[in-house]
């Protein structure tokens, strides 16, 4: 009984072993199974992930070259719109240059014109003067043919009498036909100067074009017209005698003396070179130029309002200039502090007039 009770207990034992292997090794199978699917499961994960990172990283490229493109299409079309712009600016400029010569030659012509017509004009007046003057002096010579004839004893005493006071009265006469010819003779070569300033206003011209300084070319060309009137009211002005001199003025620390219509021109030089020097500098300023005041054609003119009496034009160009340089410095620092604006105008302060002109009447 005991031999078989051991020998059943040995078979359970061997059987229960046999199950406890069987269930190990199908166990440890699965285990095997399950590692290798959470392996593919992983590896397939990790391939979708590196293709996803790989299409990102493809999006991105072709975003960045879309970008990129995009900012090259922006700049080619700023930068025809820049070349356009620029063209139409040069077209503006060389329209208004044209414009500019045009209206120039336009007004050369018409003061052509008029100085040939006023030339036309002054030579028939002086041919209808000069037969006037035959006619009175056929008439003079009839009148005193006349009273010759009738009392030659009458002329005699008159002679005696008359011999010293006719002395002194062709003395007379001969310093006023001196004094008359020197003023006539400041006249004419102040036109003859006339030519030699429109060939360097010409020039300065060409210069302003190149400069692209449209309002100092603008301001000239209206201080050229100012010259034009001077010129052709000149051609009327007739000599007079305006009386003694009565006026003192200072320059260079010395005195110079001229007549009451002297002393109103240098005053008048001085007024109109600071009214010309406020437009040539805020013209400047406007222009973006330097602080330049010589080289402006007016400054370097110095000549608008003169007439070619009582004063020498290089005095009147002196005192044309030392307005002009005051005016150009309120203009272009657009200030007050040498003149002021009044009744549509700009003139020098009556206090810097007097300082810089030092004028005196005499007894």
């Amino acid at each position: 009984m005991k031999g078989r009770y051991w020998k059943q207990m040995a078979v359970s034992v061997a059987m229960s072993a046999a199950l406890l292997g069987t269930s190990s090794l199908a166990n440890a199978q699965g285990r095997r199974g399950r590692g290798e699917e959470r392996s593919q499961q992983n590896q397939a994960e990790r391939d979708q992930r590196q293709q996803q990172r790989a299409q990102e990283r493809q999006q991105q490229q072709q975003q960045s070259n879309q970008a990129n493109q995009e900012r090259q299409q922006r700049w080619e079309q700023q930068r025809q719109q820049q070349q356009q712009q620029q063209a139409e600016r040069d077209q503006r400029w060389q329209r208004q240059r044209d414009d500019q010569v045009r209206q120039s030659q336009e007004r050369d012509q018409r003061w052509q014109q008029q100085r040939q017509q006023q030339q036309a004009n002054r030579d028939v007046e002086q041919q209808r003067q000069r037969q006037l003057e035959q006619q009175r002096q056929q008439q003079q010579q009839q009148e005193n043919w006349r009273r010759q004839q009738q009392s030659d004893d009458w002329r005699r005493q008159q002679a005696q009498r008359n011999n010293d006071g006719d002395r002194n009265q062709n003395n007379n006469n001969w310093n006023n036909r001196n004094w008359r010819q020197e003023q006539e003779l400041r006249a004419s070569r102040y036109s003859d100067s006339w030519q030699r300033q429109q060939n360097l206003a010409f020039q300065r011209q060409r210069i302003l074009e190149q400069q692209r300084r449209l309002n100092q070319l603008r301001f000239q060309q209206r201080y050229l017209d100012q010259l034009r009137r001077d010129q052709l009211r000149l051609q009327d002005w007739r000599y007079n005698d305006y009386g003694p001199y009565n006026y003192r003025y200072q320059r260079g620390g010395s005195y110079y003396e001229t007549n009451q219509y002297g002393a109103q021109m240098l005053q008048r030089a001085l007024n109109d070179g600071y009214s010309e020097g406020f437009y040539a500098g805020q013209a400047d300023r406007e222009d973006g130029y330097r602080f330049s005041p010589e080289d402006a054609f007016a400054y370097q003119d110095a000549s608008y309002g003169y007439d070619g009496y009582y004063v020498d034009q290089g005095d009147y160009q002196y005192y044309f200039r030392e307005g002009f340089r005051r005016g150009y410095d309120d203009g272009y620092y657009s200030r007050s502090q040498y003149g002021r604006y009044s009744n549509g105008s700009y003139s020098i302060l009556g206090t810097i007039l007097d300082q810089i002109l030092g004028l005196q009447l005499l007894n």
